[in-house]
C-alpha cells in the first residue's frame, strides 16, 4: 500500500522513537518532583521547550505544549479572548479547521461574542483586505489558518499579521498543516500565536505546541497545579514534548531541501489526473497550495467510491479532513468556495510526506485515474452517484 494521506497523520520518525523511549522507561519521573528522576525529566522538559522555541524563533517562555493541533486552537482562541480585557468581536474566516470554527461558536453561545466570517474566493483564498475591513475597535482576536488542510490552499498571514499588529489585535494562526513545508519561525511576523501538531510531522499522536507571545495574558482552560507557567495544568507529557520538538525540529531542518521537490511531484500528480480524467476539477489554488498536497472532485462519482476503488489498487488516500470522515454532509471548505453540494461530495485528497518517491506519485495518479473511471462505469451513462 501506497500511503497518500499525510494531511490525516503521520508514521512515527526512527529519531523521535530513539528520543522519546528512555522518557517512557529508565526517566520516567516527573518533571515538578524535587528528587533526582524529576530534575532528569525537568531537564528533558526544558531542552523540548528551548528546541521548539529555536525553530519558532521566540522565547521559551513563550511555548506552551499541549495535547495537539486541537487542544492548542481552542487555548489560543479561548485563552486569548476570554482574558482580553476589552472587545467581545473575534475575525476568523470560512474554511477554518473545526477546532477553531467550534471554539468560536463556543465564545458566540456562552461568552457573548461577535463572530465575522470572512468569506473566501473560489480556490479557498482569504482576501487580506476583507479581513482588514472586518476589524473594528472593538475586535478582540483575529484568527486565520496557514494553509488549508482540505484543498492545501495558503492563506496570506504574513500580511494579515502585519494589518493586526498595526491595529493592536492580536493574531494567531493554525499552522497544524503548514509545519514542516513551510517557515513557522514568528520573528518578524507579527503573529502573536501559533498551533502546530506533532502527528503530521512524524511525532506520536497526542502531543502538540502552542507559541503564545508572552506578554499578552492567556486565561487557561485546564486549572490545577499551575504548570505550564500556570497556563496548562496537569503533569507534563515529557515525552510528547521532546517527540514534539524533535519532529518540528528536523521537520524544519529537511524542508529547504523537501519542500521544492514534493511541489515538482505535486504539479506532475496534479497535471496528470487532470490531463487524463474527463470534467475532473482541481480544489484549491493552483499554485498557492502546500507542496506535498492535491485536491480533486470528480463529477459523477461518489468521494467514497472512488477512495475504495483506490484502494484496491494500492492507494491510501481521503476525501478531506479526518476529523469529519464519516458526515453525509458535503465538506464545509468547499461549499464554502462556491462548490455546489454534489460535486463537493466527490472530493478526493492525495497529501504525501517530504519522503515520498517519484514511482509512488506515479502509480497514485495511475490509480487514482483508474478509480474514477471505474466508478463512473458503474455508475452507468446516467451518470448516477454509486
Amino acid at each position: 500500500m501506497i500511503y497518500f494521506d499525510a494531511a490525516a497523520t503521520t508514521p512515527v520518525r526512527p529519531e523521535v522513537l530513539a528520543a522519546l523511549a528512555p522518557l517512557y522507561t529508565s526517566d520516567f519521573g516527573n518533571p515538578s518532583s524535587t528528587h533526582s528522576a524529576g530534575e532528569t525529566a525537568a531537564r528533558a522538559l526544558d531542552y523540548a521547550r528551548r528546541t521548539a522555541a529555536d525553530v519558532l524563533g521566540v522565547r521559551p517562555g513563550d511555548i506552551v505544549f499541549t495535547s495537539g493541533g486541537t487542544e492548542a486552537d481552542n487555548l489560543a482562541i479561548k485563552g486569548l479572548a476570554l482574558a482580553s480585557p476589552q472587545g467581545r468581536h473575534i475575525v476568523s474566516s470560512a474554511v477554518e479547521h473545526p477546532a477553531v470554527l467550534e471554539s468560536l461558536a463556543y465564545l458566540q453561545r456562552f461568552h457573548g461574542f461577535r463572530i465575522t466570517l470572512v468569506p473566501v474566493d473560489g480556490t479557498g483564498r482569504v482576501d487580506a483586505a476583507a479581513v482588514e475591513a472586518a476589524l473594528t475597535h472593538d475586535t478582540t482576536l483575529c484568527t486565520i489558518m496557514t494553509a488549508n488542510n482540505e484543498v492545501g490552499t495558503l492563506q496570506p498571514v504574513a500580511e494579515i499579521a502585519a494589518v493586526c499588529r498595526a491595529r493592536g489585535i492580536p493574531f494567531h494562526t493554525d499552522a497544524v498543516q503548514a509545519a514542516g513545508w513551510l517557515p513557522v519561525s514568528v520573528t518578524g511576523t507579527g503573529i502573536d500565536a501559533m498551533s502546530i501538531s506533532g502527528h503530521k510531522l512524524g511525532a506520536p499522536k497526542g502531543c502538540g505546541v502552542l507559541y503564545v507571545r508572552g506578554v499578552l495574558p492567556l486565561e487557561p482552560l485546564l486549572h490545577g497545579g499551575g504548570q505550564e507557567r500556570g497556563r496548562r495544568s496537569g503533569t507534563e507529557n515529557v515525552a510528547g514534548a521532546v517527540a514534539m520538538a524533535t519532529a518540528l525540529k528536523l521537520a524544519d531542518q529537511e524542508r529547504q531541501a523537501a519542500a521544492p521537490r514534493a511541489a515538482k511531484l505535486r504539479d506532475y500528480l496534479i497535471e496528470t489526473v487532470l490531463g487524463s480524467v474527463p470534467g475532473a476539477l482541481l480544489t484549491g489554488h493552483r499554485t498557492d497550495r502546500l507542496p506535498g498536497h492535491a485536491s480533486f472532485c470528480f463529477p459523477g462519482t461518489s468521494g467514497e467510491s472512488v477512495l475504495l476503488e483506490a484502494e484496491r489498487a494500492g492507494v491510501l488516500c481521503s476525501s478531506g479532513s479526518a476529523c469529519a470522515a464519516g458526515s453525509d454532509e458535503p465538506s464545509a471548505v468547499l461549499t464554502a468556495m462556491g462548490m455546489d453540494r454534489e460535486t463537493a461530495q466527490t472530493a478526493v485528497r492525495l497529501s504525501f510526506p517530504p519522503s515520498v518517491r517519484e514511482s509512488e506519485v506515479a502509480l497514485a495518479a495511475r490509480a487514482l485515474s483508474g478509480a474514477v473511471e471505474r466508478v463512473r462505469r458503474l455508475a452507468g451513462p446516467a451518470g448516477t452517484r454509486s
